[in-house]
Parts: C-alpha cells; sequence; structure tokens
C-alpha cells in the first residue's frame, strides 16, 4: 500500500500541472484574438481615463455606437492606439453650438461629462459624417486633440480595432484606484 500512494500523489501533482498549463494557454489565446490590454496615451479622455490606465479591450465582432470609448490602431501621427469616444456615425450631422454637441439637430446628452456646455467647435461648426466613417471626440472638451482639430475629422469604420470594457487604474502615487466598467 506504500508503492500506491506516492504514485497516486505524483499523478495527481500531474493531472494539477496539466489543468494550469491548459489554463494559461486558454487565457494566452484568449488575450491574443479577442481580448487586448492597452495603456491610456494622454489626457484627451480624463475623467473616464486616466493618463497610464490600463484598458482591456474587446475586438471580435465588434461594431461601433454612440457613446462608445474606442480604440483606434495606429491612426495617430506618433503610431500609439487612439482612445476616443464615438460621438457621429455614418450619415450624422454633427454640429457644435455654444458649448454643446447636436447630432441631426439634437442635442446630444452627455452623461459622462464633468462639466456640461464647455465643447469648443474647433476648425468648423458643422460635420456631415461621411458613409463608413466616425466622428470622435475625447471627454476632456478642454484639452483633446480629437476629430475638431484633424485635417479629416473623420476615421473609416474599419480603423476601429476595439471596444474598451473594463479600465483597471492607480493613483499617481501607484496607489490602487479600481476596476470599473467604461460605458
Amino acid at each position: 500500500m506504500e508503492q500506491s500512494q506516492p504514485a497516486a500523489r505524483g499523478q495527481s501533482l500531474l493531472e494539477w500541472y496539466e489543468a494550469l498549463i491548459s489554463a494559461a494557454l486558454v487565457l494566452v489565446l484568449v488575450f491574443s484574438f479577442f481580448f487586448r490590454i492597452i495603456q491610456v496615451d494622454g489626457e484627451s479622455m480624463v475623467p473616464t481615463l486616466e493618463n497610464g490606465d490600463k484598458l482591456i479591450v474587446w475586438g471580435a465582432g465588434y461594431e461601433p455606437q454612440r457613446g462608445d470609448v474606442v480604440i483606434v490602431d495606429s491612426y495617430t501621427s506618433y503610431g500609439r492606439p487612439l482612445v476616443k469616444r464615438v460621438i457621429g456615425l455614418p450619415g450624422d450631422t454633427v454640429s457644435i453650438q455654444n458649448g454643446y454637441v447636436y447630432i441631426n439637430g439634437e442635442k446630444l446628452e452627455e452623461s459622462y461629462l464633468p462639466r456640461q456646455g464647455v465643447t469648443a467647435a474647433g476648425n468648423q461648426e458643422e460635420y456631415v459624417v461621411p458613409e463608413g466613417c466616425l466622428f470622435f471626440l475625447g471627454d476632456n472638451r478642454t484639452n483633446s486633440q480629437d476629430a475638431r482639430l484633424w485635417d479629416n475629422p473623420y476615421i473609416p469604420v474599419d480603423k476601429v480595432r476595439s471596444h474598451v470594457l473594463v479600465c483597471i487604474s492607480f493613483l499617481k502615487e501607484n496607489s490602487w484606484r479600481g476596476i470599473r466598467v467604461v460605458s
């Protein structure tokens, strides 16, 4: 009986290692093909996202919707992923008047903004979003390099790589701020 117990323990340990390796492989595959982790670079989405926040994003089968925070890969002049909020969809007329954003003549409710009525028009007051394109703004409307200032204010829908699901934050002093869903 003494010989069978070490063999059983060794087999149990081997099964445990196999399960651990299998779980690690599944996580690698899931994070390679479905989820990605991106770091926020800049302050254009403050206070929704802070510089240095880590984002878990979903890219498989995603279709952008108004209000979504999304990632556009390598669309910036410095080659880093762009993090912005979808404001205008294909065919929309986006206008900025008296600090507020209007979509097809209706004032856009932007509960995610800490201050209302601070959106400056930028290069023009009205933008007609072409078919197959989107119009983006940052949440930090007084300090965001976004569609209002770009030479071409529209980004093709197929350039949107993923939708931000979760933000993992640390304070500047490196203390824990938390995990939260981004909407």
